[in-house]
């Protein structure tokens, strides 16, 4: 009665993976993973092609795959994020067909509905007994939350887990059940924790991005929304961690207690619920360590599955009762459209992520950004691609100020009550194109598409061109 099998390959001649087949992982170790590595070289070796990759977020890590893309080993690719060195390789037009990009809610509705079927799931896993109810909580290679694998474990044909970390039976943390588990393979490591922290999930020092973070806590406590009760996201770039903790400074000065936050968890949440901002995380995916320890050992950190965070399809979701998310952005329009996909050259080096769905669900969805990159302007015509529709964002932050969305005349009277700097968007792009110049838009893009970007229905909202 044990599931252990004693090798990849083993696991991988048992789920019956054929050519032509689809199969899925998890980021949850994210730039530290060495599980999708392991698995598709033993794939090639064993002479399976064609296949479909769904990962829930790509990182530099994971660069063998782009090998495997070029001997035909893989074929497709469906995703929620790429980061920068794969993102070039896709732009360079390497995959013979459009990467999918899907949201971090959209993917587990599309799993869960059968519109993205997996026919074979390998999930690492910190910490599994031989019948493989797993945790990412505790391990050598503890990572968190594992809620980004929860669907594929649930609706995959087959579901293997991989651990370094082998547990007399039953497991006491459970983050996926053994109902759900074919087989268990234990290798000698399936990634190197530190690797979950990356350069976009410190605090910052930089004066801009602190004056950014100052106008945003300000925007925030002046929206009217700051209140007991009170449900919060931030992105882990540096100026929406820099605006959690100006918020912090705020909630305590005035004995304001949040109800929850939610997303993707850093330590500055953990130090604000342990602080008495807020009651309770919700947590779908840790970003550093910090958040590692407080989940294992806090019953007020909360595990939730992607499909609970922000399914579309869920009957209801945590996304849905936020008061104000804070996000981050390359590129935005005129119309407030928002690029988080591509940098200004158009090549890919990001991905929605969450980033869709919590715009769409919050009451005040707030993008923190400086105007200007390296020369490049935030505010353009015309985003190279839209990640996220203007119709979700409300407020833009700069160091310069706050912009509102003509649509949401109420959130401008009250910035204006509270003498913040306002902007008109279109004041905005004057003063960036006069610090940079005028963009050239899309200066490399060719005519071949080598992405599409889905909104949270399912849609095609924009596609990403071939760069030259």
């Amino acid at each position: 009665m044990s599931k252990l099998v004693s090798s990849i390959q083993e696991a991988i001649e048992k789920s019956g993976l054929k050519s032509g087949m689809c199969i899925s992982f998890h980021h949850h170790l994210r730039g530290g993973d060495y599980v999708l590595n392991m698995v598709m070289q033993a794939i090639a070796d064993m002479g399976i092609r064609d296949l479909t990759v769904n990962a829930s977020s790509l990182f530099d890590c994971h660069m063998p795959l782009m090998d495997h893309i070029r001997n035909g080993v893989v074929t497709g690719l469906e995703t929620d994020y790429v980061s920068g060195g794969i993102g070039r390789e896709l732009s360079a037009g390497i995959l013979p067909k459009p990467v999918v990009f899907r949201t971090h809610g959209l993917r587990p509705s599309d799993i869960a509905t059968g519109k993205s079927h997996i026919d074979v799931a390998f999930l690492a896993a910190p910490t599994s007994d031989e019948m493989g109810n797993c945790t990412g909580k505790c391990g050598p290679s503890a990572c968190g939350s594992l809620g980004y694998a929860m669907a594929d474990a649930m609706y995959a044909d087959k579901t293997v887990i991989i651990t370094d970390n082998l547990v007399p039976y039953p497991l006491e943390k459970q983050s996926i059940t053994e109902d759900y588990v074919d087989y268990v393979v234990k290798v000698d490591s399936i990634g190197d924790p530190k690797g979950i922290v990356s350069g976009t999930t410190r605090m910052p020092k930089d004066p801009v991005a602190l004056r950014i973070a100052a106008y945003a806590a300000k925007a925030i406590e002046a929206s009217g929304l700051l209140k007991d009760g009170f449900s919060f996201q931030t992105g882990a770039g540096g100026a929406s961690l820099a605006a959690a903790s100006y918020l912090k400074d705020i909630m305590l000065k005035k004995g304001i207690k949040g109800s929850f936050a939610l997303g993707g968890i850093t330590g500055y949440l953990v130090e604000m619920m342990e602080s008495g901002c807020f009651e309770y995380l919700q947590d779908v995916q840790c970003f550093d360590l910090k958040a590692v320890d407080s989940i294992n050992r806090d019953p007020r950190h909360i595990e939730i599955s992607a499909l609970h965070y922000a399914g579309p399809t869920a009957k209801s979701t945590a996304a849905q009762a936020l008061d104000v998310v804070v996000l981050g952005a390359t590129q935005m329009d005129v119309n407030f459209n928002v690029n988080v996909h591509t940098n200004s050259s158009g090549y890919i080096m990001g991905g929605s992520g969450g980033h869709t769905d919590v715009a769409a669900c919050a009451k005040m969805t707030m993008i923190v950004a400086p105007l200007s990159r390296a020369r490049m302007s935030l505010v353009v015509d015309r985003v190279n691609c839209i990640s996220t529709p203007g119709s979700s964002v409300d407020v833009l932050v700069t160091q310069y100020g706050v912009t509102v969305n003509p649509a949401r005349t109420d959130l401008l009277e009250r910035f204006k009550e509270w003498k913040l700097p306002v902007y008109d968007i279109h004041e905005l792009k004057e003063i960036a194109d006069g610090l940079n110049g005028m963009p050239d838009p899309n200066p490399n893009r060719g005519d071949r598409v080598v992405a599409e970007v889905l909104d949270r229905d399912g849609s095609i909202l924009d596609r990403i061109y071939q760069v030259l």
